[in-house]
This record gives C-alpha cells, structure tokens and sequence, in this order.
C-alpha cells in the first residue's frame, strides 16, 4: 500500500476512510478531533506513523484494531501522591503487529470503547504480559471505576 501521499489526502479532504468499518470519518472541531488517528465509531486506526506521533513515516499502511485500554503516565505526582493517567486506546497493526497507543476522542462511540474494555478485561495472561513487555498495562476489572469515572465524570463512577 502506498501511504507517502496519504497526510496530504487527509487534509484535503477533511477526513479519511476507516479501514475497519468503511465509514467515511471527518475531522471537526470537537475536542481530540482535529488531528484524529482512529475512527470514532469501530475504533479502528490506520498503521501510518513510525516512530512517533504524526510522522506518517511507516511503510505498512495496514489497519489498526483496538484491543485494549491503557492508561498513560501512570506514577506519582511531584508530592509522592499515586497518579492515574489519561485513559488511552491501544491498537495492534493486523498486518504487522506493530503497536501503538492513541488518546481518545471526544465523539468517539462510549459504548465502542465499553465493549473492548469488556473484552480485553479477559484477554489471555500470556498476551498481557506481551503488552507488558512493551511498556503497556491493559486495563482490567480493577480499573473499571477509573474508566467509567474518565469517560462519563464523577458521577457515573461503577457501585
């Protein structure tokens, strides 16, 4: 697949076909839209960066599933305090296996993102500890009130 053009196609016209669903995607100005990767229906992104974040350097072109949730920067915060992070999608590339974490949007489809939660919370031990390897916790059960808590405010926390 020929991908060298694809950032210029993107901007032109606004948006991008998904590679998953085949629904055309247009970018807007909600909040995480502007600069989008990934659909906001089925989730799924095209594999077009390489080494960071919109270099569109990657020589694949193969199509993203979402597979799990994470959480970046996850540590302690300058008083000693646990930090939670921004809760983050993590695709793995079908044709490569290339993997790569990608904020979220705020049109993106909640009960989507629910639903690959959902499945990932029982994903293999031995695929867990692949993504582990590279740096990258997927969320559990335990963190479902975290989750619930960043995608629909405080109030929507799990009882």
């Amino acid at each position: 697949m020929d991908i060298s053009n694809t950032e210029n196609i993107e901007k032109s016209e606004g948006g991008f076909i998904c590679c998953g669903c085949g629904e055309w995607v247009g970018f807007s100005d909600s909040i995480g839209t502007r600069h989008r990767n990934h659909c906001p229906r089925c989730l799924c992104s095209r594999h077009l960066d390489k080494e960071v974040s919109g270099d569109r350097s990657a020589d694949c072109g193969g199509c993203m599933d979402p597979v799990g949730l994470t959480l970046k920067h996850e540590g302690t915060d300058k008083y000693g305090r646990p930090k939670k992070g921004e809760v983050m999608i993590v695709h793995r590339c079908r044709v490569c296996g290339e993997v790569s974490i990608n904020r979220m949007a705020a049109d993106d489809d909640e009960r989507e993102i629910l639903n690959m939660f959902a499945s990932s919370s029982s994903m293999a031990e031995a695929e867990r500890e692949n993504f582990k390897k590279r740096g990258i916790r997927i969320l559990d059960d335990g963190d479902k009130d975290e989750v619930y808590v960043q995608l629909f405010g405080k109030g929507f926390g799990v009882r």
